[in-house]
């Protein structure tokens, strides 16, 4: 069996279609089906069935999956044995929900690929679980521990968040002591039916039932609180982003949640993406305790 058509197959298995595996590969999709068609009749079995939604694992062919991983794994293994331990290079993609995208991942990530020019990073921000066993990323972060799946996780950093807001709008908006004030209060908050996962469902936990103005971007949540337009929970480690947006009610309202780092299992064997994951967990701890930090100072006192 030969490694070549292996990855192939693996392509189509991730991509779903010939022709996505073909731009994944730089091959045109007429030579994937070949490819395709040949390692079948090597193996003496069909491993894709086609259909108008494109190219589905049979059974046989989902059974193939994970030793064609494992070869993958082995490849790159031997690559790296080759190339020697001196810096991380090669392409990395890693997914993240837009908080740790926007406000971590980018100095991270820079403070990586300075100490090995040889690195290239694609960060993919999306307000949604990443499905790494069609090889979106190589890796991902999400904000709770998967409970399914052929995947290792580690938890990388706890993090915290508070009800926050701008001081201008503080200044001439009613008086927010309580929780029970909040009812007088534009809420900024996620579109309730795409918070992708529970974690992500702050609100709800302090009794707010009503979004006036909604996004899924955390991103968007927090500029329109810089922009005055309401009440919002916002990551601490985004604050020093956005001069003027204060906590507001500490008391009564302070979450924590955490970060996870999900990769593939097959993907423990490639000591390079084992590397990167290790300077990554360090990085994010880091400067998570760092943005917090510079958010220690008294909350807004809001004049009555």
């Amino acid at each position: 069996m030969d490694w070549d058509d292996l990855r192939i197959f693996l392509a189509v298995a991730r991509a779903d279609s010939l022709s996505g595996a073909g731009r994944r590969l730089a091959l045109d999709p007429a030579t994937v089906g070949r490819r395709i068609q040949r390692l079948e009749e090597v193996t003496g079995a069909r491993l894709f069935a086609k259909s108008p939604q494109g190219y589905a694992l049979t059974e046989e062919g989902a059974r193939l999956i994970p030793h064609a991983e494992r070869a993958e794994a082995a490849m790159e293994g031997a690559r790296e044995a080759l190339t020697g331990p001196e810096g991380l290079s090669g392409q990395i993609r890693i997914g993240a929900p837009d908080g740790c995208a926007n406000y971590l991942l980018p100095q991270v990530l820079a403070a990586i690929c300075d100490a090995n020019p040889g690195l290239e990073v694609q960060i993919v921000a999306l307000p949604r679980v990443f499905n790494l066993s069609k090889r979106e990323a190589d890796m991902a972060i999400a904000v709770s521990r998967p409970e399914a799946g052929r995947l290792t996780v580690q938890k990388l950093t706890d993090y915290r968040l508070h009800l926050a807001a701008h001081e201008t709008y503080l200044r001439q908006a009613p008086p927010l002591t309580s929780l029970g004030d909040l009812r007088l209060h534009r809420i900024v908050g996620y579109i309730p039916d795409m918070i992708f996962d529970k974690e992500l469902d702050y609100l709800a936990q302090v009794g707010v039932t009503s979004v006036p103005m909604a996004s899924n971007s955390v991103s968007v949540q927090l500029n329109w609180l810089r922009a005055g337009a309401g009440v919002g929970v916002v990551h601490d480690f985004a604050l020093p982003f956005a001069p003027g947006v204060q906590r507001v009610l500490m008391a009564e309202v302070s979450l924590t949640r955490a970060f996870w780092l999900i990769r593939h299992e097959g993907d423990g064997r490639v000591e390079r993406l084992n590397r990167f994951a290790d300077l990554l967990a360090q990085g994010l701890r880091r400067e998570v305790q760092r943005l917090e930090s510079l958010t220690m100072g008294p909350p807004f006192v809001q004049n009555a």
